[in-house]
């Protein structure tokens, strides 16, 4: 399958980025970075964390103004995102004005005067015909997201802008509501155009609902559903497929090659190599600041990520496993052992998770894997103290800890880097140096004070340890890229002298050279001694890193396969496994599973029985 669009060289011009710079205190952004997107167009952005990538798209968003440089937009009207291209001429009415004329039909609000046609290109105006006139760019000034809203420009951040409390309907058209003659909000229209894009990006729900009641799949076509409110003719697309499982991202790739086909044009940001060449036509590669390739969609992965990260990596999954010829150790003694943990559910006889039993031995991956609710995330927050547990013990060295107590668990030496990293493992406003400190603050306690200078020695050092993008500890940990805000939380850890890290999803949403840090990382963690329990919805990653595998099936541990059993196929006949029965296919239980999320993923307890394990055959 190829997303290559044949029309592409033909296609208008939409937007041209040319020589952007960006500085913020002690870090330069942006350093000279290009870009162009045409019509109809699926044009990649690619790049390792802190490349540069969030802070040109917030840019285009209207969220930053570049320092030097110029952003050129094309100011004509384009074609509306499901219908044929309807260039608008001088007295027509626009829909976006309350059906007044247009009267400056090739300049649209935001362009500065005094624009410029570009140069010697030669390409012609996209269309039924294919043929036109010549298209002409004009720099602009995108000073707010309402200024990139009137140029056409829409944006879906990888963190949703959804209001919880209001309905689906009420987000999509939030300051946007249609109104009657009086003024007043006319409900009847806007839940019946909401009703409309949902049925266009298949979201079969009510424009009613709430949206704190959708999952996390969901939540993102919602965001589709209001960016074709804007009838944009850029739409720029962060992470989209982050949190989709399989059947979802495929739904998702169904809707963006239609947005494509219509002649809207498409940033799309990945960190999924395997997306770019099933649905891009360009991409252009930021590392450090600069765009350094723009490169065919069909370029060889092994080629994009040298252009990424400035090197070749060799080993996508460098796990040195202690019973392996050159690694003599054998692992350990069990530092963690549980046993017959249970935590009952609210419905009676349906448990959260029930009779878990395993141990995690000093030097060893040990790999938690399943389906979504399948309790994986539950188990590990039991053990760590932060969710109540009904029966069952947790031990660390031969010793019980206390039920419930996180201080205990993590005096015995456990650490938890949590999945929602920002919400859970992180203080955003506070700097590196406070939060690589936060779990051993007691530590750098004398008489009440704290050892300030003691902290900010043990704080660099880890940074170093760890390559921490930064300009200083004293950077807002909210500024650091997705990947380094990972290695912050997996570096307070290290300071507090953890054995046993638990790491529920470690590598979510960073990108391929991160990641082979990270688990460079938990090699040196085992090979200290210490072990690692690692939750993961990337299975190709659970099997290229764990010494065992552990595959949970609807609250209970459905069976353990060592590292040369466990393949994706094994690990799947386990996690649909019925608890005491067989192991059924996945075409049964995908008409049967009626298991739910706890109260720990509210978020996602809707998508729960329409996913099966995430990314299991596409990340």
């Amino acid at each position: 399958m190829t997303g290559v669009n044949d029309d592409v060289p033909g296609g208008r011009e939409l937007l041209r980025v040319e020589g952007v710079t960006k500085s913020f205190p002690g870090v330069r952004a942006l350093d000279g970075v290009d870009l162009s997107l045409r019509t109809g167009e699926v044009h990649v952005l690619l790049g390792e964390n802190g490349a540069g990538k969030s802070t040109l798209i917030k840019m285009l968003s209207g969220a930053h103004r570049p320092d030097g440089g110029r952003i050129l937009v094309d100011g004509r009207p384009g074609p509306k995102p499901g219908g044929q291209p309807t260039p608008r001429t001088s007295g027509q009415s626009d829909p976006k004005t309350g059906g007044q004329p247009d009267p400056k039909p090739n300049t649209r609000p935001g362009i500065q005067d005094g624009a410029y046609e570009r140069e010697g290109r030669g390409e012609r105006e996209g269309g039924a015909e294919g043929g036109g006139e010549s298209a002409a760019l004009r720099e602009v000034q995108i000073r707010s997201a309402q200024d990139a809203e009137r140029l056409g420009i829409a944006t879906i951040y990888q963190e949703f802008n959804l209001v919880p409390g209001l309905t689906v309907a009420e987000n999509i058209f939030l300051g946007r509501q249609p109104r009657t003659a009086l003024g007043l909000v006319d409900k009847k229209t806007m839940y019946a155009r909401a009703a409309e894009l949902l049925a266009r990006v298949r979201l079969d729900v009510s424009p009613r609902t709430p949206v704190g009641e959708l999952g996390i799949a969901r939540l993102q076509m919602v965001e589709i559903a209001k960016a074709l409110s804007l009838e944009a003719r850029v739409l720029i697309m962060d992470e989209p497929t982050a949190v989709l499982t399989s059947e979802e991202v495929e739904t998702l790739f169904t809707i963006v090659r239609e947005l494509r086909d219509a002649g809207v044009g498409i940033i799309f940001i990945t960190h999924h190599l395997e997306e770019i060449g099933a649905l891009g036509d360009r991409v252009t590669v930021l590392r450090d600041g600069r765009s350094v390739a723009e490169v065919p969609a069909s370029t060889d992965e092994d080629e994009l990520i040298r252009l990424m990260v400035g090197r070749d990596i060799t080993e996508q999954y460098p796990r040195r496993r202690p019973d392996e010829p050159d690694e003599p150790e054998e692992p350990g003694a069990p530092l963690l052992r549980v046993r017959g943990l249970t935590r009952n559910g609210a419905v009676a006889g349906v448990p959260v998770f029930a009779d878990i039993d395993f141990e995690v031995r000093a030097g060893e991956v040990v790999g938690l894997a399943g389906l979504v609710g399948a309790g994986r995330t539950e188990v590990a927050r039991a053990v760590f103290g932060v969710d109540r547990y009904d029966a069952g013990t947790v031990e660390i060295d031969g010793a019980q800890l206390v039920r419930g107590d996180v201080r205990a668990a993590m005096r015995a030496g456990l650490g938890l880097v949590p999945e929602d990293r920002k919400g859970q493992g992180l203080v955003l406003d506070a700097s590196l140096q406070d939060n690589l400190t936060l779990a051993r603050l007691d530590r750098d306690t004398r008489g009440g004070l704290v050892d300030r200078s003691a902290q900010r020695r043990s704080a660099a050092a880890v940074a170093e340890q760890l390559k921490v993008r930064m300009s200083g500890l004293a950077q807002p940990a909210r500024t650091l890229s997705g990947g380094n805000q990972q290695k912050l939380v997996i570096g307070k850890w290290l300071l507090a002298d953890t054995r046993l890290l638990i790491l529920d999803e470690p590598t979510r949403g960073i990108d391929v050279g991160a990641k082979v840090e990270i688990y460079q990382l938990i090699n040196e963690l085992t090979a200290s001694g210490r072990a690692v329990l690692m939750i993961s919805s990337d299975l190709p990653e659970v099997l290229g890193m764990s010494d065992r595998v552990l595959v949970m099936s609807q609250g209970r541990l459905a069976g353990e396969l060592s590292a040369d059993e466990a393949t994706q196929d094994a690990v799947m006949e386990l996690a649909l496994q019925p608890p005491g029965g067989n192991p059924t296919s996945s075409d049964s239980n995908t008409s049967s599973d009626t298991h739910t999320s706890t109260d720990t993923d509210t978020n996602t307890s809707n998508d729960a029985n329409e996913s099966a394990m995430e990314g299991s055959d596409v990340r």
